[in-house]
C-alpha cells in the first residue's frame, strides 16, 4: 500500500498492518532509560480542571502563578501532555494504574477501581517509599461484592488527608475532612490545608525516600477563594453581578492554587530536599464551561488556544498544563513537543524509582524518562481516548501530530494538532488513508476492552455505521479497505 508522501506515514501503515495482523492495538517502546542513580522523593501535584491556557507559563497574564513558572524555570514545560479522560475520576483512575478506562475498569465518573489493581503507591511501597495522598480522592460507587468504596489506605497509601467523595470535594472551604479513616473536623481553605499537611509530611519523611500526591481542589468549581485573595482581583473582570465577582473569584483560585504549590516547594528547599526530589505538576483534564463553573472559565479562555472542554476529546478536554522538575535530570527552562500521556506517569515514576512494572501489572503507559531527561526522542506510537458516557460518545486516536476523532454517528474528522491545535482544519478529505489506518487502529484498540470494564460501563453502545459511508465526499479513493471491518461496535 502506497501512502502519501508525508513525514511518519510509512511508519504509520507499518503499524496498522501490525496491528491488523496481531490483533492487538500498536505500541513503540522507546529504549529504556539508564537507571537513575537514587530514589528520589516524588511530589505528583495535580490541579482539578485547569485549562492548558490558566498557567503562566503557557501564557497567562490576568493573574500570576509564580511558584508554577518557578518550577518552569528549574524544569521542563510539556506542551503536548494528555490527561488519560476528559473528567476526573477515569482520568485519575488511569493516572494511579497506568491503563486506559477501558482496562482498569474506570470510564466513567462514577466508576471505582477494583480492590486489587495496582497504584503507584502501591508499586512504589516495596522501593522503600512512605507513600501519602493529601487531597482529592475521586471515589467511585462501589464495584459488585463491596460494600463500600475502597480507601485511600487500601490503595498502597500510608497516610491520607482530604476527600474521597467527589461530591464534598466541591466545597473549599470544608467543615470535616477525612484524616485516615476518621472524619475530622477543619477550618480554612482547603488547598492552604493540603499544603499545610503535605508540608507537615515532608518534615516527618526527610529520611526519604517518599512519595506525596498532592491533590488540590482549584479551580473545580465551586467557584469559591478566600476573600483576601479576591478581593485582588475585584474590578480587573467584567462582571455579570459585580456583588458575586465569579470572574474575579476564578482568577483568585488560581492564586491559591499557586500559593500551595509555592508552600511545598519552599518546604522542600527548607528541608534541604529540592535537588533530591522529581516534581510533577499537572491538571486531571481541562477546564470546564458547564454550568457549576458560572461562565467563569469560559470568560477567561481558560483552554486557550484549544478548542473543547471538560467531557469533550478536543484538545481542550484532554490536552493539560504540565511541568516536571528533577535537578541535575530533568533540563531547566526547557520546554517539550512530544506527547505524553497520563498513563505515562505511574511506569516513569517507577522507573526514576529504579524500578521496572511487573508484567502482570498490563500498563499501557510507557517509561518516557529518557525522554523527560532530554536523552532521546519518542519513538512514534499511538495514543487513544473514548468518552462514552453520560450521554456522551466521542472515541480518538492519535499518533505523531494527526489525530481522528468520531463524534457520535457522525464521520471522523482528522486534525494536525502540532499545526493546528483549534482544530479547526479538518484534513481528512486530504488524507483519508492515513485517516482509514488510524479508525482501524482505534478500532482494535476498542476491541481490547477488558471484560471486567465491559461490565462496570454505565450501558454499551450499539453498533454504528462506518462514519466514512455517512458522506460520499469524505470517502478514501476507490480501491480495496482490507484494514477495514465494520460496522463499528462501542
Amino acid at each position: 500500500m502506497t501512502l502519501p508522501a508525508q513525514p511518519g506515514r510509512a511508519a504509520l501503515a507499518a503499524a496498522a498492518l501490525a496491528s491488523a495482523a496481531m490483533l492487538a492495538y500498536p505500541v513503540a517502546r522507546p529504549a529504556a532509560a539508564a537507571p537513575a542513580p537514587g530514589r528520589p522523593n516524588i511530589v505528583l501535584i495535580l490541579a482539578d480542571d485547569m485549562g492548558w491556557g490558566d498557567a503562566g507559563f503557557n501564557g497567562r497574564r490576568a493573574w500570576k502563578t509564580p511558584a508554577l513558572e518557578r518550577l518552569a524555570r528549574e524544569g521542563t514545560v510539556f506542551e503536548r501532555w494528555y490527561s488519560a479522560a476528559p473528567v476526573c475520576a477515569p482520568s485519575r483512575a488511569a493516572l494511579m494504574t497506568g491503563r486506559y478506562g477501558i482496562h482498569n475498569g474506570v470510564s466513567g465518573n462514577a466508576g471505582e477501581l477494583p480492590r486489587g489493581a495496582t497504584t503507584i503507591a502501591r508499586a512504589l511501597r516495596p522501593r522503600g517509599y512512605v507513600t501519602a495522598l493529601v487531597g482529592k480522592w475521586h471515589a467511585g460507587a462501589p464495584r459488585p461484592g463491596e460494600r463500600a468504596p475502597v480507601h485511600p489506605l487500601d490503595r498502597g497509601f500510608d497516610e491520607f488527608f482530604g476527600f474521597t467523595d467527589a461530591v464534598h470535594a466541591w466545597q473549599h472551604f470544608p467543615k470535616q475532612l477525612w484524616d485516615g479513616r476518621s472524619l475530622r473536623p477543619v477550618s480554612g481553605h482547603a488547598d492552604s490545608l493540603f499544603a499545610e499537611r503535605s508540608i507537615d509530611f515532608i518534615r516527618r519523611q526527610r529520611g526519604g525516600p517518599f512519595f506525596l500526591y498532592l491533590a488540590l481542589n482549584s479551580p473545580h468549581f465551586r467557584i469559591e477563594a478566600p476573600a483576601d485573595d479576591v478581593a485582588r482581583f475585584r474590578g480587573r473582570f467584567a462582571e455579570r453581578d459585580p456583588a458575586r465577582p465569579r470572574n474575579a473569584t476564578y482568577a483568585a483560585m488560581m492564586l491559591a492554587l499557586d500559593r500551595a504549590v509555592g508552600r511545598v516547594l519552599r518546604a522542600l528547599d527548607d528541608q534541604r530536599l529540592a535537588d533530591d526530589t522529581l516534581v510533577v505538576f499537572t491538571s486531571d483534564n481541562g477546564a470546564t464551561f458547564e454550568v457549576g463553573n458560572q461562565g467563569a472559565s469560559a470568560y477567561h479562555d481558560s483552554n486557550a488556544p484549544l478548542r473543547g472542554q471538560k467531557r469533550s476529546l478536543w484538545e481542550g478536554g484532554i490536552r493539560v498544563p504540565a511541568v516536571v522538575r528533577w535537578p541535575g535530570h530533568v533540563p531547566a527552562a526547557k520546554a517539550c513537543r512530544e506527547p505524553i500521556h497520563m498513563t505515562d506517569v505511574f511506569p516513569t515514576l517507577l522507573a526514576a524509582a529504579g524500578g521496572a512494572p511487573d508484567p502482570a501489572w498490563k500498563l499501557d503507559g510507557l517509561n518516557m524518562l529518557a525522554t523527560w531527561t532530554h536523552e532521546r526522542r519518542l519513538t512514534p506510537r499511538t495514543l487513544y481516548w473514548e468518552w462514552r458516557a453520560e450521554g456522551y460518545q466521542q472515541i480518538a486516536v492519535m499518533r505523531g501530530d494527526r489525530k481522528v476523532i468520531v463524534t457520535g454517528d457522525g464521520p471522523p474528522e482528522m486534525y494536525d494538532v502540532e499545526r493546528d491545535p483549534e482544530e479547526r482544519i479538518d484534513v481528512f478529505a486530504d488524507h483519508p488513508r492515513t485517516g482509514s489506518l488510524l479508525l482501524s487502529m482505534l478500532r482494535t484498540w476498542l476491541l481490547s476492552e477488558t471484560a471486567e470494564s465491559r461490565a462496570a460501563r454505565p450501558g454499551a453502545r450499539p453498533a454504528v455505521r462506518d462514519p466514512l459511508s455517512q458522506d460520499p465526499a469524505r470517502r478514501p479513493a476507490p480501491g480495496p479497505r482490507p484494514w477495514l471491518r465494520w460496522p463499528w461496535r462501542w
